[in-house]
Formats: structure tokens, sequence, C-alpha cells
């Protein structure tokens, strides 16, 4: 079924100001925490949080938090010093605990984040909700599928908010390219394809070698599953949000190809997920190359998303006609306020389009930094995750999404391990 979309002015600044509308909220439900209506609800208000985990993550959603109105940082816990004395610097005022399970005895925190080593997600997020605390925990949920699933059901036993760091599904960019595939704009999906490549041995400096494991992290598999949970599964829900569909299998490969320093996960691994429609996701993620970069496509018999990138691309040489118009219209002048920011002229051929943006103000990352970037969606994440632990309001929809997401990369890891093809288990499903 396809909707009319209109293709007038989109500003990402603005999108979130006036966020509303039932057909939107239809669609991607997970926004209503962010919409105009809730943020003037919670207008004034703020809740008490306490981050867990002050490494570099940590820090990024810290400072994010300074220009979050909805978040007052009251305690802060790490049981490495030196991050903690970061964060402290930050925050001055804010209570430091080494030990987690102290933090959440402080009875004025009324919400976590949980900014860890994977393997600590679900311990923590268990004890959170035990403890009567909102939870916001960075993305995967867990190191294995049977904790994914834990975590997933204590949450709706809580009573509690939960969000995974999902930020993709709060970027506007991603917001109004899917609307655009919804609406039939790029056809009928036959395909999908997402890959992030880096070039960089993925390490953190070690100031003494009894550290390396800690700091390290993400390199050994008794803390970490590598790049499926750590890059893989921040891309891997744009399949199912682009088709409206949940894979039943996926098959792959996975190497350690060119960082042979004695890491335990793969450098290097490709991964097929099969939909009930036919229709195939690919993933590959390399981290000894970074000429690709990063990026989500979505392949239609009429034309092609770049997810990342914000931009359209028609298979025909022409586009479709309402879109020529409103090109030849912005040529004009007609529209004065209507700000397009692709090329107005009509290409030769669909191999040569540079393309179309789908907003008028496109933020996007190379993919290399392993921290965060602007404009990627987790300010807006964390605004929202603000205003549902102020409303006590959850978020089911998102929860499920990053739940599946999550269990996506795990399935992927198991492929490669076991080296064959692996289906979703039903005992798995929500």
């Amino acid at each position: 079924m396809t909707r009319e979309f209109d293709f007038g002015n989109f500003n990402r600044r603005d999108f979130f100001k006036t966020l509303g509308g039932a057909g939107l909220f239809t669609a991607f439900p997970w926004l209503q925490s962010c919409a105009k209506e809730t943020a003037d609800a919670v207008a004034g208000e703020k809740v008490r949080i306490g981050v867990i985990g002050t490494g570099s993550r940590g820090m990024y959603h810290l400072n994010n938090l300074l220009t979050i109105p909805q978040g007052e940082v009251i305690a802060l816990c790490d049981d490495y010093e030196p991050h903690l004395q970061q964060a402290a610097a930050l925050y001055p005022k804010a209570a430091l605990y080494h030990d987690y399970c102290d933090l959440l005895e402080n009875k004025d925190i009324q919400a976590v984040i949980i900014t860890t080593p994977l393997n600590e997600h679900e311990r923590m997020t268990l004890d959170s909700f035990s403890a009567g605390k909102h939870v916001f925990c960075e993305k995967s949920m867990s190191l294995t599928l049977d904790g994914c699933r834990r975590m997933f059901d204590a949450y709706r036993k809580s009573g509690k908010v939960l969000y995974i760091g999902q930020q993709r599904l709060f970027d506007p960019k991603y917001i109004r390219a899917m609307e655009m595939i919804h609406s039939g704009l790029i056809g009928t999906i036959t395909g999908m394809r997402a890959y992030w490549y880096r070039n960089n041995d993925w390490r953190r400096p070690v100031p003494s070698p009894e550290l390396e494991r800690r700091i390290n992290w993400r390199l050994y598999r008794n803390s970490s599953a590598g790049l499926v949970t750590e890059l893989a599964a921040h891309q891997l829900q744009v399949g199912d949000w682009a088709l409206g569909l949940r894979p039943e299998s996926v098959m792959g490969y996975g190497d350690i190809v060119y960082w042979k320093d004695g890491r335990e996960v793969y450098d290097n691994i490709s991964l097929i997920y099969h939909y009930p429609n036919g229709v195939k996701m690919s993933y590959e993620s390399i981290i000894s190359n970074k000429f690709l970069g990063l990026e989500e496509l979505i392949l239609g018999d009429k034309g092609t998303m770049e997810l990342e990138k914000g931009k359209y691309y028609f298979e025909e040489a022409k586009p479709a006609p309402g879109i020529l118009q409103l090109i030849n219209q912005i040529e004009h002048k007609i529209f004065d306020n209507v700000s397009f920011a692709g090329p107005s002229w009509v290409p030769e051929t669909a191999s040569i389009s540079k393309g179309y943006y789908v907003t008028d103000q496109v933020n996007t990352t190379s993919g290399a930094s392993s921290v965060g970037a602007v404009g990627d969606g987790s300010v807006e994440l964390l605004t929202a995750f603000c205003n549902s632990s102020i409303t006590g309001q959850p978020n089911e929809t998102l929860a499920e999404e990053a739940y599946y997401s999550s269990v996506y990369a795990l399935l992927g890891l198991k492929a490669m391990e076991e080296k064959c093809i692996v289906a979703f288990p039903k005992e798995l499903e929500i």
C-alpha cells in the first residue's frame, strides 16, 4: 500500500519541534516520546540520572546531556578512576561511585544510563529494574540470546522505561527516508545492503598490561561479540523498518584476516539475512579498509535509497512527474520557502545521477568514529528517554526494535561460528 507523501520543505533542526500527526505516529510509534505534545507536557521538569560507565561513549552521552534541559545528572559510576574523574570534571556536583550497586541504592536517582562493556549490560539492567530505575542501556542488549530475552522480559514486568542505544530510529533523515520508502517512491523493495568499513585496529591505549582486557574489551569474546554487536546491531534494524518484516534466517562468514594481534573477535565479517518474501539483506564489515565507509541501501524497482547519506536515486533517467514538477517550480522560484538540497537537473542516465537529498540539511558520518557523531539522532534519543522517564510511559515499540536488532546480531555471530544457516528460533519471538 502506498501513501501520499509531502515532498516539501523538511528542516532537521525544526523537525522535533513540530513533530505530530496520527499518520507519522502510526508508522513510527516510538516518536511519541519526543513529540511536541510530550515536550510541552514535561516542560520545566527534570529526571534525575545516574550514569554507569564513563568511558568514551559515556562521555559522549554526558556531553549531550548538557544540552538537554529535561535531564539532570546527579551521580556517576566507574571502577576505572581516570574515566570517573574526567566525568566528574564535567559534572562536579555529581555523587561519585566505584560500584554500580551503591549507585542504585541512591533513592534520588530515577533513571540510569548504562555505557559499560557488553557482558555487563544484562546484569546491570536487571539490577536497575529491581532497584526501581528507568534504564537507558547501550546496544547491544546482551552478549547472549537468552540474556536478550531475560532483559526484555524484565522490562515488561518492571513497569519502567527501557531504551537501547539505537539512535537511527530518531535520526530525522532516516525517518524522512523511510516515509519516502513507505510512500512507494522507490517502488517495490527487492534487495537491501548495509556495510561499515574502517581502517584501524580498534584498540585503545593501555597504560598498564593488566588493564588490556578491561580497556580493550571489544576485542575479546568473554566481553564482546565484535563487529556484529558493536556495529551491525545499529544497522540490521533498517531492513525490518523498510520491509515491515522480520528475517527468517541468516548465513555468513567471519574471520580474523588482518589484525592478527591476539584479538578473539573477527575483523572481517559477511552476512546474508533472508526475509520470508525472498528479499535478502547483505551485511559486511571490514576494519582494514575504509574506502566505502558506512551506508545502508534500500533497493527498489524504481529507485534506491541511501539512508546514511540521506539521498535517493531513480532507476529511470527522468524522475516521477510530481518530483519533476517540484524541481521546475523551485528553479523558477515559485516557492520561496522551499529548500531543496539535491541537483535540480534531470540526469541523462540513472548511473550518472548525483541523486536527491531527503532533507534540506543532511548530517552524515564516515563511520570512522567509534564514539558517536554530530546529528546522528543520539541527542533526540536521549531527549526521548528523559521525556519517557518523566512521564513514566514505556516505549514498547522501541524496546522491541532494539531487542530484535540485538538478536539478529547474535544469530549472525552463531551462523559465522557454526558455518551454517541459522533459522530464527520461534522461542525468541516476542
